[in-house]
């Protein structure tokens, strides 16, 4: 006992504070689109790289939904075109809200009943719905003491019957589908659903496969998509404290 109460007394407080700053080196956050994406053939020299049809060079958009952060279209255009910072906020809400180079949109926060009915507190079921669970180990990461989810008052219950909502992950694959809708219907009205991740956004990488649904919009209504693949854990703190309407100041 008394060895662990010095260890935790060497170790201090780890917790990150928010606002946070930027992601570390190897992490890819927030694209940043330069002039010459939207002049030039730059933005076709970019789409063509991309595995995911991620980059519309005709609209000179990014769609975050599909972008699976590889890096590939910075190579290919020496970052004039297309850059990834380091900044993990990335755009969340609506489906359409994840495309970037268009129409400018407001962060997203849920509706003013369902806040109040939440009060201070979120407790979420979460399923993995056929992903490569890298989106899974990310959002396992909240509860650890570097992000600590829970001084938010958030937390991952085991029960749909206890929880506010669901938090999904993954493309959907066919044979997850009905479990997904069945944890759903178990969660009592008003609920919530937060997808995470680009396949669980559009299918990502497995768009388009016989196996899958292509994301859980075409499965659930869905109040909050969160982009990346996967997302890095401070993305997905700003993106939900947005969404409760406490976003950091």
């Amino acid at each position: 006992m008394l060895e662990s109460i010095l260890k935790r007394a060497r170790t201090g407080n780890v917790t990150v504070g928010l606002p946070a700053g930027d992601l570390p080196a190897l992490f890819r956050g927030m694209p940043v689109i330069g002039d010459a994406f939207r002049s030039g053939n730059v933005a076709s020299m970019c789409a063509r790289v991309c595995a995911t049809d991620a980059i519309d060079p005709e609209k000179k958009t990014i769609d975050l939904g599909r972008c699976v952060f590889c890096g590939l279209c910075e190579e290919a255009c020496g970052g004039e075109g297309i850059r990834f910072s380091r900044d993990p906020r990335l755009p969340s809400g609506k489906r359409e809200h994840l495309v970037l180079g268009g129409q400018e949109f407001s962060p997203l926060a849920a509706a003013t009943g369902i806040r109040s009915l939440l009060g201070r507190s979120l407790h979420l079921r979460e399923v993995s719905a056929g992903g490569c669970n890298g989106c899974d180990l990310e959002a396992q990461a909240l509860g650890n003491p570097i992000f600590d989810l829970q001084r938010f008052g958030i937390d991952f219950v085991a029960s749909p019957r206890h929880a506010d909502g669901l938090l999904v992950t993954g493309p959907v694959s066919k044979n997850m589908r009905e479990a997904l809708v069945k944890t759903y219907e178990a969660i009592a009205e008003p609920r919530i659903v937060i997808a995470i991740g680009a396949c669980s956004a559009s299918g990502g990488i497995f768009r388009g496969s016989y196996a899958v649904e292509d994301g859980v919009g075409n499965v659930l209504p869905v109040d909050l998509f969160i982009p990346g693949c996967p997302p890095h854990p401070l993305t997905l703190l700003y993106a939900i404290l947005g969404f409760l309407g406490r976003p950091p100041e």
